[in-house]
Formats: C-alpha cells, structure tokens, sequence
C-alpha cells in the first residue's frame, strides 16, 4: 500500500510561494501528513475545496482536544508554549478562548459578543472608520523617510487603522493602542521567543487592569457590558473568560484586517489592469474586490487545528478518532474544482460583491465573527488610498518585500512604498 503524501510546513520554498505549493500538494492529494523534517507527525492537512468546509463546519470535528470522547488528548501547543517560556499561568488565555470552545460553550461565549458585530452596528461605525483612515492618511507624508523618501504603510496606515477601530470599539483607552500595538506585533512574530512571552504577560495583566478601571469608571463600550454580564452572573461569564475575550477579540480583531489591506495593496498595486478597473466604479467593485484579495491574497492560509471526535472518512482516507487536522484555506481558495482559473486576479469574480464564496474568514460555525467589520475597514482603506495617493508604487520590487516565515498565514513585516514616483 502507498504511504500517504507528506509536507514539511517550514520548506522554505512552501513559505515564499504558498499558492502554487498548496496547490502541487491538493492536485497530489486530498490529505496530506504533515512532517518535520526527517520526522513524521499525527498531523493532517486537507486542501480541497469541499472537504475543507466539511472539517470547518461538521460537528464531528472538534477545537478543543478535550472534547474528544473517551480520549485525554493534549492540545499540541501546550509543549511549544512551555518551550517558549510561557508559564502554566498564562497559557490557558492563549488556550481557552471562544476560538476553542466548541458546542454549547462556544454558542454561549459568541452570544456574548455578537451584538456588537450585527450589521446595524457595523454600519453605524462606518463614519468613525472614514474618519480615522482620513486622519492617517492626511499624516502619512509625515512618516515618510527624508532619507529614501519611502513610507512603511504597514506601520503608518494598515495596522493603526483596525487597531484604532476595534479598541473604540472594546474600550482600550487611547493612550494604551500603541502598547497593544506592539504586543500584537511581538505575538505574530512568535519565532522571537522572549517578545512573544513578554506580550502575553502583558495583554493579561494589562486587561486585568482595564476590567478594574471600568468598574469604576463604566463606558458605552464592549468592555463594560461584559463586565456587567459577569457581574450579574458569574456562571455566564468568568473573569478568566472576561479577560480572554477581550484579548481575543483586540487581536484577532485587527491583526488580520491590517494585513489584508497590506497584502491587498500589494496585489493591486502589481496588477494595474485591476486597479484601473477598481479606479473606474469603486462603489460598485470595492465590495467584489475585497472578497476576491481575500481568496486571492488573505492573511490567514490555515485554520485552528480540528480534532476528529470519531473516525471519519475524508478526501478517500480514514481519519482516526482524536487525530488532529488542519483545513488549508490557501489550498481550498485556488481549487480549480470551485474557482475558474484560480490564480488570476479577478476582482470582477464575486457575482454581487455579497454572497461569499471564498473561505478566507472560515466557515461554519467558528465563521469569523468580525468578518463585515474587516470587510468594511478594507473597502474604505483602499478606497481612500488610491483616491489620495494615485500615484502610490511599491519602493522596492514585489519579490524583495520581507514576509514573516509562519506557516498558515501571509503577513508582510513591512509595506515600503512612495506617496508618488522618484524623480
């Protein structure tokens, strides 16, 4: 019999051009182990189309390992983060949030924070994100390099624009963003060990403070609503949990939209014909546009880890009870089986700009909670920036550009680029 097809997620080659890999390994295989190095792991990845929204959306997959029946399975990154130096203290944060619950827990912590992701108040913060991506792009020439006359837009656009956004929306008071900034930053960077452990200690110290602050102090913000919650009924929403969601919900709330503007700008910027046809109607393309940088170029190539909570058949092969798999997202969005022609550029692709075809915001039920949110904060980014800057261009050539070396994501460490061409 044939042993399974396998892929080391650090070959560096996979990490320069994850689009073409992924896709050599689904046209090999529906499944693949996943190995490192010379050495083989439990690990598997799904890379086409309709199994990966199977293991996103079928109940038989769970988050949480703890979850599989008759089982004691230890979550994987338990180990790598003791080896990281980061105590049994502070772990569980990074462990046990609403993105590993599953069931009736995970409906329970979502319910808490859906509301202030409805449509009505995502529409209602659109004025507030106009307002703020004019302001950094009205101070974007300030940050420009007298040396090279280049600008880092990750740095002065990309990332403070969804960070500013969503801790008005939790409550992170204004003086506190450029902290959180930067431990975002160090926790994307999770190859350097000591920033990463020193972010998390002080994300949760830091929300621990905050949730004492607006005790005192309430606001109309997320934050105090959740404080009220917990303290009405503890059972509904621990202080563990309080503190979880409000780490969760900063980070994964601007770390991925920062990045789909940057790998967005990137895209268009190297593809003039789609960003002419994006200048000639942006109100009816910038909605299509952005689903199809999501597929095209997202932030997020894999999903959270499942675990089978039974045998299950999957892509023709038996995935045993408590195996873990990964649902390749950057396999499934260049599926020539779902999308013509995948990797082509194509912002014209989604048919109304509505229905969603693409699963780089997930599916099912772990469907990314601020989807419409991040949607909305890059319809608007890029929207202004090319109205105000048209003569924006990279400052070095797109194969020169730094990405962090993480597999499953797509992040630039930086974006240079000219507010107009060198004379």
């Amino acid at each position: 019999m044939t042993g399974p097809v396998t892929v080391d997620l650090m070959d560096p080659e996979l990490l320069r051009d994850p689009f073409h890999g992924y896709s050599r390994l689904r046209e090999r295989s529906p499944m693949a182990q996943v190995v490192y190095g010379d050495r083989g792991s439990s690990l598997w990845i799904v890379t086409r189309y309709e199994d990966v929204r199977l293991v996103l959306s079928d109940r038989r997959f769970v988050n949480n390992p703890g979850n599989v029946p008759g089982m004691r399975i230890q979550d994987q990154r338990t180990e790598i983060f003791r080896k990281m130096g980061i105590d049994d203290e502070y772990a569980p944060y990074l462990l046990r949030s609403v993105l590993d619950a599953d069931g009736d827990e995970h409906l329970r912590l979502r319910r808490l924070v859906s509301r202030a992701f409805t449509a009505r108040r995502v529409a209602a913060l659109l004025p507030r994100v106009r307002e703020i991506t004019g302001e950094l792009l009205e101070r974007l020439p300030e940050a420009v390099s007298p040396r090279d006359g280049t600008v880092d837009l990750l740095e002065h656009f990309a990332y403070p624009l969804p960070i500013t956004v969503i801790c008005e929306l939790v409550g992170i008071p204004e003086e506190d963003r450029g902290r959180w900034l930067g431990w975002s930053r160090a926790l994307m960077r999770s190859h350097e060990t000591r920033h990463f452990t020193a972010a998390i200690r002080g994300i949760v110290d830091h929300v621990g403070e905050l949730v004492a602050r607006r005790r005192e102090e309430p606001a109309d913000d997320l934050l105090t609503a959740l404080i009220g919650v917990h303290d009405e009924d503890g059972a509904v929403l621990s202080e563990f949990e309080l503190i979880t969601m409000v780490l969760t919900i900063v980070l994964a709330g601007h770390e991925t939209t920062a990045h789909l503007i940057g790998n967005g700008t990137v895209a268009l910027l190297t593809h003039p014909d789609q960003l002419e046809l994006l200048r000639s109607d942006p109100a009816a393309l910038l909605p299509r546009a952005v689903h199809e940088l999501m597929r095209w170029c997202g932030p997020v190539q894999g999903a959270r880890f499942r675990y089978a909570a039974e045998d299950v058949e999957i892509g023709g092969r038996k995935l045993r009870k408590g195996s873990p798999v990964m649902a390749s997202l950057v396999s499934a969005n260049f599926d020539p089986r779902r999308f013509d022609d995948p990797h082509r550029l194509d912002i014209t692709r989604q048919p109304d700009g509505r229905r969603e075809t693409h699963l780089g915001f997930g599916h099912g039920l772990h469907y990314c909670l601020g989807a419409a949110l991040a949607r909305q904060e890059a319809e608007v980014a890029f929207g202004a920036l090319f109205d105000r800057y048209p003569d924006l261009c990279l400052a070095v050539p797109p194969e020169d550009l730094e990405r962090i070396p993480m597999p499953g994501a797509w992040r630039l460490s930086a974006l240079p680029v000219r507010l107009s061409p060198a004379p």
